[in-house]
């Protein structure tokens, strides 16, 4: 089996768990191969890809760091549909599930196929008469806000055509049912089973006691303008990549036509990680 790897190495642990990977594979005679940033860390190492090479090069892609590593390795496997093993070097953890202790088990468990595939679906946004970004795809959300200015937008939704809103907020999140778990919580959004097809709608701060956030069908088709009064609002994805818009431009976000394929192991119930990770149903400490 050939394992590719993309690393944080500003993350603690990173180069501890980057050689025990590679003595890993030496031992059991797997192939490993290293994204190119990771050179510096390893100068000797033989097998270097470029990482926009390594996705289609390998037949299981590690991402080490935290969610912010794994969700830019998510866009970046983009339609190839690698599959996905997250190990957590940062914080939450939230899609990272596995820590560096548990790194050489998972890599037993795959080699002796003992894991299964949670496919998640994706967002993609399509800006209108104008440049689209070079990767539109979102694993957990699309946000469009007012940018570095505290000032409220309008902000208009439409839904396979039909208006349905606008909001005088801050900005909108529209988010997947794994992002469900990220910015939209922060924002009273709901939490979605992220097995679901859905696409979240969460106005930040709205300038209303009424309005609340929406689910819509993943097969649902949203439009988004804004009414800026000629200022430029951004446009984000997944926290990273960011885009101007000017005003009454507009955003069509639908579906991803791929998904992303995690590996998953036995006892990673989703419920589970709801109550290690966000004290999910946990009664309050008196």
């Amino acid at each position: 089996m050939r394992f590719g790897l993309i690393a944080n190495l500003r993350r603690t642990g990173a180069r501890e768990a980057i050689n025990s990977f590679i003595d890993w594979a030496h031992q059991n005679k797997q192939e490993l191969v290293l994204c190119e940033e990771l050179r510096t860390a390893v100068p000797e190492y033989p097998r270097i890809c470029p990482r926009d090479q390594l996705v289609t090069e390998v037949d299981i892609l590690v991402s080490m760091g935290g969610d912010g590593t794994i969700l830019a390795t998510a866009r970046l496997v983009g339609a190839a549909g690698t599959p996905l093993l997250g190990i957590n070097l940062g914080s939450l953890g939230f899609l990272t599930q596995q820590t560096p202790q548990q790194l050489i088990p998972a890599l037993d468990a795959i080699v002796s196929d003992k894991y299964t595939i949670e496919e998640r679906m994706l967002l993609k946004a399509e800006l209108q008469n104008t440049g689209q970004p070079s990767a539109p795809y979102a694993l957990n959300d699309v946000v469009v806000d007012n940018g570095p200015v505290s000032r409220v937008i309008s902000i208009n939704l439409r839904v396979n055509g039909e208006d349905v809103v606008t909001y005088i907020a801050d900005g909108l999140i529209l988010s997947t049912p794994t992002g469900s778990t990220a910015y939209s919580l922060a924002v009273g959004g709901p939490i979605v089973t992220p097995g679901l097809d859905a696409i979240i709608a969460a106005p930040i701060a709205p300038f209303s006691l009424t309005t609340r956030p929406m689910i819509f069908s993943g097969d649902d088709v949203l439009e988004v303008s804004i009414a800026s009064d000629r200022r430029a609002a951004i446009l984000t994805l997944d926290g990273q990549v960011s885009l101007s818009l000017k005003d009454s431009q507009s955003v069509r976000i639908s579906r991803a036509e791929f998904r992303t394929r995690f590996i998953v192991f036995a006892g990673n119930s989703y419920y589970k990680l709801l109550r290690s990770k966000l004290n999910w149903g946990m009664p309050p400490n008196f």
